[in-house]
């Protein structure tokens, strides 16, 4: 046993939270979070160019990677890397949202790549949009083991020549 750094109550020194206080980690003389944090000293109107965070502050809550580009566990920018992510222009990572996504959940407004994906242009195992390339889609456009619409067939095939694929 021993005493909360932060209420000075006594205390287990195995204890995560202290169960007077809440004060994370309350046996450490000094407690600064879990995880990791970085940011860019270059900034673009306030926010940082580069943000990479994950892990859990000296508060325990969640780091959150806010920048232009984003990497962490959680994070929000034009271009963020993440298991849980908004990219603005590009998303990558298990859970995304942004113009582009790709990942395993990806929600893109123009172009969605992954498992289950949506957007304009959505290629997956499950996919919705208008034009869709899927093992299973719905969608305008479909070209899928139920489904195969001509347009759809050429829009990939010449999408996939164009982008060096075929």
């Amino acid at each position: 046993m021993t005493h909360c750094r932060e209420c000075q109550r006594e205390v287990s020194t195995q204890a995560s939270a202290c169960p007077q206080c809440g004060a994370p980690k309350p046996a450490d003389v000094a407690w600064g979070g879990t995880g990791y944090e970085w940011k860019s000293e270059a900034t673009f109107a306030g926010i940082p160019w580069v943000h990479v965070a994950w892990g859990r502050d000296a508060n325990g809550r969640r780091r959150v990677a806010k920048g232009i580009v984003a990497i962490g566990q959680y994070a929000v920018g034009a271009v963020t890397i993440a298991q849980f992510g908004i990219g603005v222009l590009f998303g990558f990572g298990q859970f995304v949202a942004g113009l582009t996504a790709v990942g395993q959940f990806a929600g893109g407004v123009f172009y969605g790549l992954g498992q289950f994906t949506s957007g304009e242009v959505a290629v997956g195992q499950f996919a919705v949009g208008v034009w869709v390339l899927a093992q299973a889609g719905l969608g305008r456009h479909v070209w899928s083991m139920n489904r195969k619409d001509p347009e759809a067939i050429e829009y990939f095939r010449t999408l996939g020549e164009q982008i060096g694929l075929l």
